[in-house]
């Protein structure tokens, strides 16, 4: 077992003290924290290949630490929330012409759904986060390191693309406006939508769970639910990827554009703005950042330490 160096050591503790005493004085520390905390930790000093395990799934553990950071200051506390404004921006745009009037096109849903669509909508939602990681694990055990850090390096900047939205632009998903209208209440809890219909047929109440302990519900722009498998999709045509499993994204990537309005958290806007950035973040860093001579010598050694070598080997030897 080869040990890290004292400045790896350092760094790493370090970090995992910040994250730990950050989170417990302005956010809430819960056991899950102390769980992961411990994960990593025991990850990092285990091995060699769990050490770079580790160093590899960096923008994954920041992202999952900045969104629950948010927490620290809410974003309608930074600008006045858009309640109306987008909704009547998304009838003007995309209303469709009923017999009771103009609806857009959550409302429209929500009189024409059916249990089939309800059940796989719940199942598209679900990939929402855990396929680009598996997929970006994929490429990293598939000896694809350089392809995997690009991938996982533009989807942690895309998320801060989208971070950076919610505070400059916070709105109410369409589910806010038909339960409680256009009036800001403050302390709204988060709610399933339509996709509670999931829930009810499977009994799993998975959804309930994730959006029960949303304490932010004015998060709606951009849609980065649009955005992540789409991201995915887009390193699937620049690496090494099957055919199937670039179909299998594509429509993946589909069926949660249309299941984010079909079940009535997002309006087709915010889902076109969640594909903007996912677009305006593969552009900014394959293209711009990448430019950079020192910024393009830094991806090239992180890429080179995190090399797997046979790490599959490795990492299986240890269970």
């Amino acid at each position: 077992m080869k040990l890290p160096t004292t400045r790896e050591s350092v760094i790493m503790l370090c970090a995992l003290s910040v994250w730990v005493a950050v989170t417990a004085l302005c956010v809430g520390f819960r056991p899950e924290h102390a769980y992961i905390a411990l994960l990593i930790a025991a990850l990092f000093f285990a091995a060699g290949p769990t050490r770079r395990l580790v160093v590899a799934l960096l923008p994954f553990i920041v992202f999952g630490i900045s969104y629950d950071w948010m927490n620290i200051v809410h974003n309608y506390e930074v600008n006045p929330v858009d309640i109306e404004g987008i909704y009547n921006a998304e009838k003007s745009l995309f209303g469709i012409a009923t017999s009771a009037g103009v609806l857009t096109p959550n409302e429209f849903f929500g009189i024409h759904n059916a249990a089939f669509m309800d059940f796989l909508g719940g199942v598209f939602y679900l990939c929402w986060v855990p396929v680009p990681i598996l997929y970006g694990l994929w490429l990293y055990f598939n000896n694809q390191e350089k392809a995997y850090l690009h991938f996982a390096l533009v989807f942690l900047l895309v998320n801060f693309i989208g971070f950076a939205g919610y505070y400059i632009h916070p709105a109410a998903p369409p589910w806010y406006v038909a339960k409680y209208g256009f009036d800001f209440l403050l302390g709204t809890p988060g709610d399933t939508a339509g996709l509670g219909a999931f829930d009810q047929m499977t009994g799993l109440g998975i959804f309930n769970g994730l959006y029960g302990r949303n304490s932010n519900v004015f998060a709606a722009v951009p849609s980065l639910h649009s955005a992540y498998t789409l991201v995915a999709f887009i390193y699937s045509l620049r690496s090494r990827t099957p055919g199937w499993m670039r179909a299998a994204l594509a429509i993946i990537t589909l069926g949660i554009w249309f299941t984010a309005v079909y079940t009535s958290h997002h309006y087709i806007i915010d889902v076109s703005l969640g594909i903007g950035c996912a677009f305006i973040g593969f552009i900014l860093f394959e293209y711009v950042l990448m430019k950079i001579p020192a910024f393009s010598r830094f991806i090239n050694r992180y890429a080179s330490y995190i090399t797997v070598n046979n790490c599959k080997k490795a990492v299986s030897s240890m269970f």
